[in-house]
């Protein structure tokens, strides 16, 4: 098949449709160890699929990956094999399949039919009489009745791991996570969320943004979706344990689930992201399309940011009154985001801010992220833990650790994520934590704010390196009222619970569930 040119395909060359578009990303993500948020857009210019189409590739592709846990069960019993003995290609090939016959509104016959001349397209030519009968011994039953087959004999975290298609691992510490803040019925709502597509969020730079840019973009937000795009879109299981009805946010439930249901996940998960407002008083919510085609976006004046990153990074710029001459460090900038709200923060204040990282290809994204701030910002590639140490002697009001996590908190943005990092990574990356937050206390001026941020609510990567760090740095830190600043930065209750830490959470707000603590430097 021709590659297209410039998004064009060539004369003569059969079109890409859009399941190939997401087998191959499937496969990329599978052998490649592709990101699938990275690669997925460029697959779709280069096939160039309609707007329809690319929404169906899109659902497609991240559904059957964030779901690829619960179809692996339903395969194989389907099959009467271990998912483990069929082949790789064949494997991806009804995955897909399964997920339009049981996430999507695809009919059972094209869903069938169209997946088994993807299998004949991508060289399983072999198989497509396997795939054939798979699909309709799939089709032959609803998705409720299958979630009862594959979590018949099965409790506890294992039940939860199969029904929401979350390692058992993650299903653990997420609960942990909740569990810290007597939140623990909550989790079937949180291991639902993860499973929602998340919709676009967008952060006004402050000092930047028009009443125009936001105007616009607002405008764009409130626009119905295209119906053309119907579809693609996905039925979720959470959509069918509320009967379509509209769900209040999880800690406001109308209904009271029973023990019963607490102890199977059957709680009714939130309503959708797109009925909920925006929390960050810089956030945009629930554009619709190519975000780069909002005026504001294009302008860079409006940047695509999750509402919890841009709440963990106002937390720290606005946790006390900047005064002018102020520095800011950002410890691990890439790829910009957070850096990028900083600097239109530090600019209207009268702040300078140095944006550092490690990585030279995410240095060149961080460059990127802050070209137009002139001399407010300054960007430095290296690693983070020298700081303190490099004999420089320059101390920060206010410094900004937004740390390399396992990323438990966007797997709802990051379909991989969940199947990708293992228990055995988290003693590594607290490691890492531990040296960066040492690095940070080294270089943080006497009554200057640090603020810890993290994507991930695993007990060890956040309130575990909160005791440490305190523990280590005896009468130098004390900690601040993290949940009420976060409070009062946001334009809505961002449902977090009291004390000195804010975790928020994708199933109440509609947010990535990043974690934020605040230290002052005692002094």
């Amino acid at each position: 098949m021709s590659a297209p040119v410039n998004g064009q395909r060539a004369r003569g060359a059969r079109p890409t449709s859009a399941r190939r578009v997401a087998f191959d990303v499937l496969r990329a993500v599978q052998v490649d160890d592709a990101y699938a948020n990275l690669l997925l857009p460029s697959r779709i210019r280069r096939a160039g699929l309609s707007a329809r189409d690319a929404a169906f590739a899109t659902e497609l592709t991240y559904g059957s990956i964030r779901m690829l846990g619960r179809y692996d069960v339903i395969v194989g019993i389907a099959s009467g094999r271990r998912v483990e003995n069929i082949e790789a290609d064949v494997l991806d090939v009804m995955r897909l399949g399964t997920h339009q016959l049981l996430g999507m509104r695809t009919p059972t016959h094209a869903a069938v039919s169209a997946t088994v001349e993807l299998a004949r397209e991508v060289g399983a030519r072999r198989a497509t009489g396997f795939v054939n009968a798979v699909l309709r011994k799939v089709a032959a039953r609803t998705d409720a009745e299958w979630d009862a087959a594959i979590t018949e004999g099965r409790g506890g975290d294992a039940l939860l791991a199969t029904r929401w298609s979350h390692p058992t691992w993650v299903v653990s510490a997420l609960r942990d996570a909740l569990a810290a803040e007597r939140s623990r019925d909550e989790l079937a709502a949180l291991l639902a969320a993860d499973n929602v597509a998340p919709r676009v969020q967008l952060a006004a730079l402050p000092g930047l943004a028009t009443d125009d840019d936001i105007a616009t973009a607002t405008t764009a937000a409130d626009d119905p979706a295209d119906p053309a795009d119907a579809d693609a879109a996905p039925v979720h299981r959470a959509d069918a344990d509320t009967d379509g009805q509209d769900v209040s946010d999880a800690v406001d439930r109308t209904d009271d689930p029973s023990e019963d249901d607490r102890a199977t996940g059957a709680v009714p998960p939130v309503r959708s992201e797109a009925d909920l407002s925006p929390v960050s008083p810089t956030g945009i919510r629930g554009v619709s399309g190519d975000p780069a085609r909002v005026p504001g976006v294009a302008a860079g004046r409006l940047r695509v940011q999750d509402e919890g990153s841009q709440l963990a990074a106002l937390a720290l710029s606005r946790s006390s009154d900047v005064r002018p001459g102020e520095r800011w460090l950002d410890m691990c900038a890439g790829p910009g985001g957070k850096a990028a709200l900083l600097a239109a923060e530090a600019a209207v204040g009268g702040a300078h801010l140095v944006a550092n990282e490690l990585v030279p290809a995410r240095v060149g994204l961080v460059r990127k992220a802050l070209a137009g701030f002139g001399d407010v910002v300054t960007v430095v590639e290296g690693d983070g833990r020298r700081f303190g140490r490099d004999g420089a002697g320059v101390q920060y009001d206010r410094v900004l650790l937004d740390a390399p996590c396992t990323g438990l908190g966007a797997l709802r943005r990051r379909p991989e994520a969940r199947w990708r990092k293992q228990p055995e990574d988290v003693p590594e990356l607290a490691e890492l934590q531990s040296e960066l937050l040492d690095a940070a206390v080294r270089v943080l001026a006497p009554g200057g704010t640090l603020a810890y941020v993290t994507c991930s609510p695993h007990l060890a990567e956040t309130r575990g390196q909160v005791d440490a760090v305190l523990e280590r740095h005896p009468g130098v830190l004390e900690q601040l009222d993290t949940a009420g600043v976060v409070r009062s930065v946001a334009v809505r209750d961002p449902q977090v619970a009291d004390g000195p830490v804010a975790q928020l959470w994708p199933h109440r707000i509609g947010t990535d569930a990043m974690f934020v603590a605040l230290f002052r430097r005692v002094g």
